[in-house]
This record gives structure tokens, C-alpha cells and sequence, in this order.
């Protein structure tokens, strides 16, 4: 009897020793980088794809090893049954258990999207390309679409303007809808009651504000000058003289290669500001805060004409004869930008 007692009580002993080995191994295991070397993989889980097949792909993909205890941790912890579809970055650093809770707690790979100030909406549809959140014209195409941009509750056939230069950051297969919105809500985030106030006591519409915004912003060359570059536009608002921006023009133009010629000039179109009075109908490229800031708030001036130095400053004069010197001072007989 007492041997069988002495069996008994060993065959528990080493049991429990098997057991506790077992449970240090698998949390040494749980806790332990495949590797010290940091090697990082965008790695994506599908929609409805089964724990198993995952597992596979990351072993297949040298980030983990041993499946059959990354098994057991993920059924431990319940993590097979909560793995979230995504694209995740994933390292060779990591040990199991962090990759687990990361694909369960949905914790995605944001790719960046920076939109720098003065770009247009096809500019800004080429870096979401390239970013690789959107197919080429998605976006553009949103932005484009008459009755989207009325859902937004903007008096405008695009929403070219309204999309604010920022840095974004979203997950892979965000849709050109949601890139769009995180925009226009910065946007009003930014162009506040205050500045609505002010575009009143201008008489000018929010269309207006930022259509003149975006000119400023593709004319200025140092940020310093907006504020001057504004108070130009708006005298010549003032006396209804025509903008001559040839930012605008640009803009208008069908098939423009880089060289603006005389014939863009000649040519009538609702953007060409040489021939058409007032504001263009719309806005030329997305204005930052700044100029918007500037479009508000124009420095105090009697300037009419500027021109460009050459060094992204320019030379501001009050009447057309001191600009006419200006421009052979610094144009060397090239045209004149205004």
C-alpha cells in the first residue's frame, strides 16, 4: 500500500514539475523576440481570414516561429478569436505576445499623407497614390463630384480649396470619403467664428476668402510678404482693377507644359484674371492657414503692383510708372507678373 502511495505521489511530483517546465517555457517563449535585429514587415490581415491561415503567413514570413506554441498562447489568451483585419508593422523584435495583442486590439499601420499648402486637388490625389491609401483618381473624382461637394454644404463645384495642407495619417483601405472629410474638418476647425465675423465685415462670402487665399499662396515666395501680396489684391479689388495673377491663368489653362506665353494671356477663360474682372470663380489650389490668415488680415498699404526680384521676394509699388522700372531692374525685359 505504501509503495503504491510512494508511485502515486511521485508520478504527481513530476507532473507538476512537467507542468511548471511547460508553463515557464511557453512565457518564455510569449515574452522572447524571434530576434534582437529590429526587421520590420507591413504584414496584413483579411477580412475573415481564419487564425490558423495567419499564423501560417507570419511563420512563412519570419516573424514568428514554433506555431504550435504560438497556438496555445493565442488560445490562452483568447487572442485567435479577437485578431482584427488590417495592415500592421510588424518586427522580428517583437515578441508573440505583443504581435497578439496588437492584431487584437486593432492597432494598424497609419500610412502618413502630407498635403503641402498650395496644392491642388489632383496634386493631393497623386500623393494619396503614392502613399498607398488610394488608386489614382478616387480621389479626385470625390472631390470633383457636383453633388458630393454639395452634401458638405459648400456653394462650389469642387472642393478644390477647402482640402487643408496638413500631415493626415490612415490605415490602408480608408476610403477617398474619409481622407476627404479629416480635411474639410480641419479646415473648419481652422477658419473659425472669429475669421467668419471678419470675412462679414469685408463683404466677403467664404468662397471668396479662400479663393483670394489661394492666389496669395501661389504668388508668395517668402511667407513674410502674404500680408503685402494681400493688401495688392484687395486695393485692386477696391478700385476694380483686374487681379492680373498669373497663377490663375495657369490654373485656367488647357495643356499648360511649364511656359506661360502670351497666348495664355490672350486667351479668355473664368480663371484668366488678365481679361475677366474680380475673383476667378473659384479657388486655384488649397490655401494653408496662413494665407488664409493673410486674405483676412491685409497689411495696411497703398500697393498696386509687385514684381518678382528673382529671390522668391518682390519689389511693391504704389503706381504703374515704379513698377514699369521695377520690372526692368529685376525682369531684365521679361514680362511682369502683374
Amino acid at each position: 500500500m505504501k509503495s503504491l502511495i510512494y508511485t502515486l505521489f511521485g508520478i504527481l511530483v513530476l507532473t507538476a514539475a512537467g507542468g511548471v517546465y511547460g508553463f515557464l517555457d511557453l512565457k518564455g517563449y510569449a515574452e522572447t523576440p524571434l530576434s534582437v535585429e529590429s526587421e520590420e514587415t507591413l504584414f496584413n490581415v483579411h477580412p475573415g481570414e481564419p487564425f490558423d491561415e495567419v499564423m501560417k503567413r507570419l511563420e512563412a514570413a519570419d516573424i514568428i516561429q514554433y506555431p504550435f506554441r504560438f497556438k496555445v498562447i493565442a488560445r490562452l489568451g483568447q487572442y485567435d478569436k479577437r485578431i482584427r483585419a488590417g495592415e500592421y508593422l510588424l518586427s522580428s523584435d517583437m515578441s508573440p505576445v505583443e504581435i497578439l495583442e496588437m492584431m487584437s486590439r486593432g492597432k494598424v499601420y497609419l500610412r502618413r499623407l502630407t498635403v503641402p499648402e498650395g496644392y491642388t486637388i489632383q496634386q493631393i490625389d497623386t500623393l494619396a497614390v503614392e502613399a498607398g491609401l488610394l488608386k489614382p483618381g478616387v480621389l479626385s473624382a470625390a472631390a470633383t463630384d457636383a453633388e458630393f461637394v454639395r452634401k458638405q454644404g459648400i456653394e462650389a463645384e469642387t472642393l478644390e480649396g477647402y482640402l487643408f495642407p496638413d500631415t493626415y495619417h490612415f490605415p490602408k483601405g480608408v476610403t477617398s470619403e474619409t481622407v476627404i472629410q479629416a480635411m474639410l474638418d480641419h479646415f473648419y476647425s481652422v477658419f473659425s467664428g472669429e475669421w467668419k465675423e471678419r470675412a462679414e465685415a469685408l463683404d466677403l462670402s467664404l468662397h471668396e476668402v479662400v479663393t483670394l487665399a489661394s492666389i496669395i499662396e501661389k504668388e508668395t515666395g517668402v511667407p513674410e510678404e502674404r500680408p503685402l501680396i494681400a493688401s495688392v489684391f484687395h486695393n485692386r479689388l477696391k478700385r476694380k482693377m483686374r487681379l492680373q495673377s498669373d497663377p490663375t491663368v495657369i490654373y485656367g489653362a488647357e495643356n499648360y507644359e511649364g511656359d506661360l506665353t502670351r497666348k495664355h494671356l490672350d486667351t479668355a477663360t473664368p480663371y484668366n484674371t488678365y481679361r475677366t474682372a474680380g475673383l476667378p470663380p473659384g479657388p486655384i489650389a488649397n490655401p494653408g492657414e496662413a494665407s488664409l490668415r493673410a486674405a483676412l488680415f491685409p497689411a495696411e498699404s497703398n500697393y498696386l503692383y509687385f514684381v518678382s526680384k528673382g529671390d522668391s521676394t518682390h519689389q511693391f509699388s504704389t503706381n504703374l510708372a515704379d513698377h514699369n522700372r521695377a520690372v526692368r531692374k529685376y525682369q531684365l525685359g521679361k514680362r511682369s507678373r502683374k
